[in-house]
Parts: C-alpha cells; structure tokens; sequence
C-alpha cells in the first residue's frame, strides 16, 4: 500500500523543490513547525524514497556547454540485452545529461548538452556512432528555452 503524504509533507516537498539549501531551521519557518519534526519528516522522506538527492542547477551557458540538443535513437532491432547494451553505454557518455526509454518511432530519447555544433558532431560521429546496435539518429536543436521546472506540481 502507498504511504499516504499528509498537508505537512506537501508543504516539506513543495518548499524543497524551490530551495533545497533551506536550512531545517528555516524549513520549519516556512512549514510553520518546530525543527524537530520537519528534521523527521525530512529524513522520513528521504528514506521512503520521496527524495532521491539534492542538487545544485547550473548554468550551462556560463560553463561552455550552450548546446543542447533532443536526440532521438532508433537502433537496429531491439531485445533486453540490445537495450540493456544501449543503456550502459550511453551511461558512461559525458555529453549525455539524461536518456529516455520511449515508444513511438524512436526508441530512446536523449538530452544532450555540447560546446558547440562542432563537438555535437564529434558525439555523434564519435560516440554515438561507435554503438553498433544504433539505427539511426534524429536531432532537434533547442533554440531557446522557453520553460523549465525542476519540480513536480504537488
């Protein structure tokens, strides 16, 4: 049975998700309760699995990684150990931020972040292209981004 969240575990989650450095101090403030508890309920959360890091959103502009780009991999045939053979090498590709089991005409979806067209090139042709398993390749470039939420609506 699903651990049933109440108002005050909510308020916890909603109050991480847009500053997660709040100290437990302040997290209490902003959920109107004593330190104690929200220590509790934080570490309860944590455990049960509601909160599964904390992390600190960069800018990759300022860090020379301005590219980013949709991938979509459509490999040749697919099974558990193609897929599974997919997965753990695309694990271990810097330039790969997240990856995507998806349905539809493509087979996985990835986000990636390059310099620049020329090291996008150099993933693709270079990684990408080493898979043997790999069908073929779609790439969307992001223009500009228009929304981003790191958050779940809760």
């Amino acid at each position: 049975m699903a651990d049933l969240l109440d108002e005050i575990d909510l308020q916890i989650l909603k109050t991480l998700q847009k500053n997660a450095k709040l100290t437990t101090k302040e997290l209490a403030e902003a959920v109107h309760l004593t330190p104690t508890p929200v220590f509790e309920r934080q570490k309860r959360l944590e455990k049960k699995g509601y909160i599964k890091k904390y992390v600190a959103i960069l800018n990759p502009e300022k860090l020379g990684k301005g590219l980013q780009v949709f991938c979509k991999v459509k490999l040749k045939q697919i099974n558990h150990e193609i897929a599974d053979s997919f997965v753990r090498r695309i694990q271990h590709i810097p330039e790969v931020t997240e990856c995507y089991n998806i349905s539809g005409a493509y087979d996985y979806l990835l986000k990636v972040r390059a310099r620049d067209m020329k090291q996008y090139q150099e993933f693709v042709l270079n990684k990408l292209g080493d898979i043997d398993s790999l069908g073929s390749v779609e790439s969307i470039f992001v223009m500009s981004e228009e929304k981003q939420n790191y958050g779940i609506n809760l």
